[in-house]
């Protein structure tokens, strides 16, 4: 097995309005399976879901946190106006999203946005992963995969990795229950997350900061899925997250 990623190059500053589908067919030459990881700030950007704070009313819940954050309560209202649910507001904003994301602050980015501006995750990454996908197969005529992805620090580990908020045509989990191991020994457990792996190695030629390269082509792998795929395949129920369930018991102490 080879695999290879590599950046694609001349994409100019999203604003509102512009079609990813086009700028990459425009500056990548695509081929049957490659899978595309395009960066959330660039696909929420393009669907204008970008704002203001002074735009916002901070009402009392928001207030309430913010005195604890020393923060504006303006971006505290914007983290609650975009939350299904606060599972902790001290000493981290951490809440799981409308579409069941759970992160910190909602997603809410001020990097790579103009000044005085804040960039939002897409409203539904899936659709906007399917709209992108069905459009470079459209343009370019080749069968692929899109994966929109966002930074996320990890429970019980220092530091960020990119990981999938959205997906198009390929699965989200690899499951290996029932294959054998090199001794022959039945796999029982093992899923393998690979669609948030794929997010993590594209985040490296990605970077951070001032990196300006937020689509990345994976070519290599036969991930590609022939029927419609969701990020929230992934996603534990409330009955098996032990770790929400943790969470909402100490917000009750």
């Amino acid at each position: 097995m080879k695999m290879e990623a590599f950046t694609v190059e001349n994409v100019p500053l999203i604003r509102e309005g512009d079609d990813i589908a086009s700028i990459i067919c425009d500056n990548a030459n695509i081929i049957d399976n490659d899978i595309i990881v395009i960066a959330s700030t660039i696909v929420a950007k393009a669907e204008g879901r970008i704002f203001r704070l002074e735009d916002i009313h901070a009402g009392e819940e928001a207030q309430r946190i913010a005195a604890k954050h020393h923060a504006d309560p303006s971006f505290i209202q914007a983290v609650l106006d975009r939350s299904h649910e606060v599972l902790m507001d001290f000493p981290i904003l951490l809440v799981e999203t409308k579409n069941g994301h759970v992160c910190i602050k909602a997603g809410i980015d001020d990097s790579n946005v103009e000044k005085g501006y804040l960039v939002d995750l897409p409203e539904d990454p899936d659709a906007s992963a399917a709209n992108i996908g069905k459009k470079i197969e459209g343009i370019c005529g080749k069968k692929i995969s899109v994966i929109v992805t966002d930074t996320n620090g990890r429970a019980f580990k220092i530091g960020q990795t990119g990981v999938a908020v959205g997906l198009y045509r390929i699965h989200p989990i690899l499951n290996w229950v029932g294959e054998k191991d090199l001794f022959g020994n039945i796999l029982e457990i093992t899923e393998e997350a690979i669609a948030d792996e794929i997010a993590g190695m594209a985040n490296l030629l990605m970077g951070e900061g001032d990196g300006g390269h937020p689509i990345i082509i994976v070519r290599g792998l036969e991930m590609r899925s022939h029927e419609d795929a969701s990020i929230k395949e992934m996603y534990r129920s409330d009955r098996e997250d032990l770790i929400k369930k943790g969470l909402r018991g100490l917000k009750q102490t």
